[in-house]
């Protein structure tokens, strides 16, 4: 029988790993750690660097290849299909090292719970996981930024990029936090009196944050962002827009 935990790590600091996190990896019989090109290694390199520091016996990770998402078709079926390989590739990981059955960690950024989908990869294999809860870049970004989420007493809705994008301002709130952005959805907002908190690289070496009003600041972000993943070959940001 196989065991599954989901053991959130934090956006990419190794002090945002909990103590039930530490706890969780050291009970795992294996560790499945995604690769995900060449272009991403550091993102693998941060979690073998945590699997390093908290376990004594490194022969229990094994990486696996995260297959890729065709984005050639329809968002929600391209998703669905990736999703389906990606299961796959947990079930042949885990069939290949833990024949006799036992119990499973994945690492994942950030929260399980929040715009993360190993959650519903899971399901497809039918498992009920266990959630260790981890640091979301939501309250990183707001920790660094020494901001509040919400004003007092008002809503914040979080949502994507591409909801923004095609959506516009969602009704009812003064408040939206951004995430998954492929690049610049903020830029579409109506900018006048709109306060943008924006960061990129949250927890890690290469923070970077921007804040001020979006009709100042939009441009110097997107001009930003762009260096930053030439810099580095990939980027992940988020941000909190309020008016």
């Amino acid at each position: 029988m196989i065991a599954l935990d989901l053991i959130g790590i934090g956006t990419g600091n190794p002090e945002h790993v909990t103590l039930a996190a530490i706890r969780a990896m050291r009970e795992a019989d294996l560790i499945l750690l995604p690769r995900k090109g060449d272009d991403k290694g550091d993102l693998a390199d941060l979690r073998r660097q945590i699997c390093a520091t908290h376990l004594s016996d490194m022969s229990r990770v094994v990486e696996f290849d995260l297959p890729v998402r065709d984005a050639s078709g329809g968002y929600i079926d391209g998703v669905n299909d990736w999703h389906d390989a990606i299961a796959a590739c947990w079930k042949q990981s885990i069939d290949a090292t833990l024949p006799g059955g036992g119990r499973v960690a994945l690492l994942v950024w950030g929260d399980p719970s929040l715009y993360d989908s190993t959650l519903r990869i899971a399901a497809r294999l039918g498992i009920t996981p266990r959630v260790v809860p981890g640091v979301t870049s939501l309250s990183v970004l707001t920790a660094a930024h020494a901001i509040p989420l919400n004003d007092l007493g008002a809503p914040v809705v979080i949502t994507t990029g591409r909801r923004l994008r095609e959506g516009g301002w969602p009704q009812g709130a003064d408040a939206v936090a951004v995430m998954l952005d492929a690049g610049g959805a903020f830029a579409t907002v109506p900018p006048e009196g709109v306060q943008i908190w924006w960061g990129a690289y949250l927890g890690m070496d290469h923070e970077t944050l921007i804040a001020g009003p979006l009709v100042e600041v939009a441009q110097r972000i997107l001009d930003t962002r762009a260096a930053l993943r030439a810099r580095h070959g990939w980027i992940m940001d988020i941000y909190l827009l309020r008016r």
